[in-house]
């Protein structure tokens, strides 16, 4: 052997015994499976925690249990998602939204206050309709009172709670008022139809008038008193996703919560009617 063949003799041995060695280790491999195959490979990874979001999410106060409960299953179906809520009437609500308060839904119940919304260019989308609602008398249980009408709101020593007329309840009662001729003298008027209800449980008052929803929440707490002139003033709920959300997709992702088949049967199961249409 020549001294120009001794370095390819040994990259050929060397060769050799590398194929060996990969060769018998696939064999190994093959020999340890269970019958069925190889067995897959350990996973060198781990699976990572869902990013943590928040949605911020301004309500009128009449929306509080229904929109708790849909901003669970939201949670639910969101893993890393976090939905904070602040109830009140509508009109504080738009004050604060056009104060520059950082907020990333918006759901009124009513469709004059969530004009004010979208006047200042602060909805990112047209408003969709979600829900009606009409008002009903609500009394301290057993109804020590005997109010049994509308009229009966307006009789002389009666102390009646309604809600300021800036807010949609009270818009609502004044349109009722108007219609048939009534004029309610309150002992007070709140800022939002829990501050009326309110009033009512602790019986401070022997009438309040608030929402539908309001009495069927209240439970055994009042005696609702039905009467046929609400009929008058139906408030239409609409929601929309603020221009300045910071989650923009997020807040739509909420927006069709509350607006599609599992959002409408939680608020149908409360008391709301459809939107209309």
């Amino acid at each position: 052997m020549t001294d120009t063949e001794e370095p390819a003799v040994r990259r050929l041995h060397t060769l050799t015994a590398t194929t060996a060695a990969v060769a018998t280790t696939l064999l190994l491999a093959g020999c340890g499976g269970t019958g069925q195959g190889s067995a897959p490979a350990a996973s060198t990874g781990s699976t990572a925690p869902a990013e943590e979001r928040t949605l911020t999410v301004f309500a009128a106060a009449s929306l509080k249990s229904t929109f708790t409960e849909i901003g669970e299953q939201f949670e639910a179906a969101n893993p890393g998602v976090s939905v904070t809520f602040s109830f009140a009437g509508s009109s504080d609500l738009v004050t604060q939204i056009t104060s520059g308060a950082p907020a990333d839904v918006f759901a009124s119940a009513d469709e004059n206050t969530m004009g004010k919304v979208t006047d200042a260019s602060l909805a990112s989308d047209t408003p969709v309709d979600f829900a009606t609602n009409t008002l009903e008398i609500a009394t301290p249980p057993g109804n020590p009172a005997g109010i049994t009408s509308f009229a009966d709101l307006a009789r002389p020593g009666a102390s009646v709670v309604v809600c300021a007329p800036q807010v949609p309840c009270g818009a609502a009662a004044a349109k009722v008022e108007a219609a048939t001729g009534v004029d309610i003298t309150p002992v007070s008027e709140e800022g939002s139809v829990t501050d009326v209800l309110g009033k009512v449980t602790s019986g401070e008052a022997d009438a309040g008038l608030v929402y539908a929803t309001d009495v069927v929440g209240a439970g055994d707490q009042v005696t609702g008193v039905p009467f046929p002139e609400s009929a008058q003033a139906v408030n239409t709920y609409p929601i929309t996703a603020l221009s300045g959300a910071g989650d923009g997709d997020l807040a739509d992702a909420f927006v069709r919560a509350v607006t599609g088949e599992q959002g409408r049967e939680v608020l149908a199961a409360a008391g709301f009617g459809a939107p209309p249409g």
